[in-house]
């Protein structure tokens, strides 16, 4: 019995070790995503009520680890019983992000701005007047972003644990999920409150404290306009990031674009450094307006469909 117990624990602290030298590696591989899915998810709270701020992040925490609690068993089965349709999914996902980045900038290019304060006045009492279905889409839209980043940083670990034990798979799995999306939430509150913990700051009777807190007061609108900007542009480099490593023809044209880039004197390391980002961005921003053109064919071609 005893010997027993100890071959138990033995096994468990195997296990245990494997998953933490593989939850480094998998953390490692993930972090690229990680800085993309937090500039994305402080970006989709902007713009929603300071009050409201706190709950709505918890909102769409919870439906990150609700995201993660279907991914995670989803990836384990598929990658069992049809690994060759992990791909296509993710490609599908990356066409997503990337039509939801066109969407945007052409939201953002059509919303009328307010020419005067009369004008600025009626925007925020429409505004006021549409909070909770303002609220609602802003957590929706969120949590479907956080579906496909989710999906990919799974996707990554799994490769990374691929020839381990099915036991090791999950704990490494479901500990990536559970760290990171805690991670992530938890920064993206504490941007969204940089503003509070700033007034909070100027309140106080240190000297060195009120100019810390004016200086947070100063930075934070500055910040979140930032990634305003970052989280619209990381649509376009997941998701073109997400197409090319899966089209290998793309993939190719990167490696060898990179290549011949590096032989410029002086210049080329830094150059094909940026290469694959750039061409990220180019592939997503091309994906999300063909998306965009389908989509729009389809929305004319189908009244006249069902009417004939």
């Amino acid at each position: 019995m005893a010997s027993s117990l100890l071959l138990l624990l033995d096994d468990i602290a195997t296990v245990l070790d494997d998953v933490a030298v593989m939850s480094k590696m998998a953390a490692k591989k993930t972090a690229g995503v990680l800085g993309d899915d937090l500039a994305l998810n402080a970006q989709q709270v902007t713009g929603v009520r300071a009050d409201r701020e706190l709950p709505v992040v918890w909102k769409v925490a919870k439906g990150s680890f609700v995201n993660k609690l279907i991914l995670v068993p989803l990836a384990l089965l598929i990658s069992f019983i049809a690994g060759w349709l992990i791909n296509p999914l993710l490609v599908l996902g990356g066409l997503f992000l990337c039509y939801e980045g066109v969407e945007k900038i052409i939201h953002t290019l059509h919303t009328p701005k307010a020419k005067d304060a009369e004008q600025a006045r009626e925007q925020l009492i429409h505004t006021e007047m549409d909070l909770h279905q303002f609220e609602n889409e802003k957590v929706k839209g969120a949590i479907r972003t956080d579906f496909i980043l989710s999906a990919e940083i799974i996707v990554i670990t799994l490769g990374t644990v691929a020839a381990a034990s099915m036991l090791t798979k999950v704990t490494v799995l479901s500990l990536i999920a559970v760290v990171m999306t805690i991670g992530v939430y938890g920064f993206v509150a504490l941007i969204v409150k940089l503003d509070d913990i700033g007034l909070h700051l100027t309140e106080q009777q240190s000297d060195f404290k009120q100019k810390i807190g004016r200086g947070l007061l100063a930075f934070a609108p500055v910040l979140m306009k930032i990634l305003s900007l970052v989280g619209t542009a990381a649509l376009f480099l997941v998701g073109g990031g997400i197409i090319n490593h899966a089209i290998l023809f793309i993939h190719h044209f990167t490696e060898d674009s990179v290549a011949y880039v590096q032989d410029i004197p002086s210049i080329g390391n830094i150059v094909g450094a940026v290469t694959p980002t750039l061409i990220n961005f180019a592939v997503g921003i091309l994906a999300g307006l063909l998306v965009m053109l389908v989509i729009s064919l389809i929305k004319k071609i189908w009244p006249k469909s069902s009417k004939a």
